[in-house]
């Protein structure tokens, strides 16, 4: 006769197989996968993507002062070599073009402007009395940007770079990320994800809140119509009530058995929505974040998906670790 400890481990792989089968992705899996992925000649990890006023001419900026370009629209890509001098491994956060005109910040106080497409670049010196980081930037228009940190300060520039001035007059604290709205408003999530902060043109200060769970707060943005997303941990997804602002709709998980991060959200559409994670996980909802599929041939990319960027409703990338970069098809995702 078998011992108990015999049958135990003889019935221990069966348990556990039950237990996996419970927990199986029960997710409809997307008609069609309309990403590809794009062979970059860098292993570094990459932060931020942008397009000049061509569609067909875009930037990469990542960490160990990588700069890529592309002009076949991100089909392929040249790294691009820029004499930062000492600073051969700076970590370039952020890109941005208006038309021709573009901008390059980084750490430590990385500040690059060039007005001819990325042709020629140059390094404008930062204040030493900066609060932070360089973190965000965005072009607004001729030799005009706005510039955040990681702690929170907000910078605009309308003579190239020269001169700044601070939108805020105190930093809010060390931030996981910072996003902005097309119209110019701000969140901002704590290091810890403990609490998040908004601001607003016109306000001299940041308005801080609470996390409204006891999951800590991962990420979070603006929606199309300017209201917020929150991303916390353990796969939880809320949106801001578009009826009232100030109050959050109850929490759905568009994966109730991920063990695996939310990372971010992008909106190709107002109605179309994709969510990146941890480990090539990839959601898409065509109902405004009401239901989901899961792209499951994106899978096996070794990569976590931590940013989604649509240049255009026809033109959209994922940033990856170690120089992995997913690339939109619409001719794919038409059919």
């Amino acid at each position: 006769m078998y011992s108990i400890q015999t049958l135990f481990k003889r019935i221990l792989p069966l348990i556990v197989a039950v237990v996996l089968c419970v927990g199986c992705s029960k997710v409809p899996t997307t008609l069609i996968n309309p990403w590809q992925v794009i062979q970059l000649p860098t292993t570094a990890n990459l932060q931020d993507i942008a397009f000049t006023g061509n569609p067909k001419h875009g930037w990469i900026v990542g960490s160990e002062a990588t700069i890529l370009e592309t002009t076949d629209g991100g089909q392929t890509w040249e790294q691009k070599p820029i004499d930062l001098q000492e600073d051969t491994k700076a970590r370039l956060t952020s890109v941005s073009f208006s038309g021709k005109e573009g901008w390059i910040i980084g750490e430590p106080s990385i500040l690059l402007h060039s007005n001819d497409e990325g042709k020629t670049w140059e390094r404008i010196p930062l204040s030493s009395k900066l609060p932070g980081s360089p973190l965000t930037i965005l072009a607004l228009g001729p030799n005009s940007a706005e510039m955040t940190t990681d702690v929170g300060a907000i910078y605009k520039t309308s003579d190239g770079g020269q001169n700044w001035k601070a939108m805020v007059q105190e930093a809010v604290g060390v931030v996981r990320n910072i996003q902005r709205s097309a119209d110019g408003k701000y969140v901002a999530v704590s290091a810890k994800g403990n609490f998040y902060s908004v601001w607003e043109p016109g306000q001299n200060a940041w308005t801080p809140h609470n996390r409204n769970s006891s999951r800590r707060v991962q990420n979070m943005g603006f929606t199309p119509d300017g209201n917020l997303w929150m991303l916390a941990r353990g796969g939880q997804l809320q949106f801001t009530n578009p009826e009232n602002p100030e109050e959050w709709e109850k929490a759905v998980f568009p994966e109730l058995s991920t063990s695996w991060g939310l990372l971010d959200i992008a909106y190709r559409t107002p109605s179309e929505v994709w969510l990146a994670g941890g480990s090539g996980q990839l959601l898409c909802s065509l109902d405004g974040g009401k239901t989901w599929q899961k792209d499951r041939e994106v899978e096996e990319v070794p990569s976590n998906f931590y940013r989604i960027v649509f240049v255009s409703p026809d033109s959209g990338f994922i940033i990856g670790q170690q120089g992995i970069l997913l690339k939109y098809q619409q001719s794919s995702a038409a059919a």
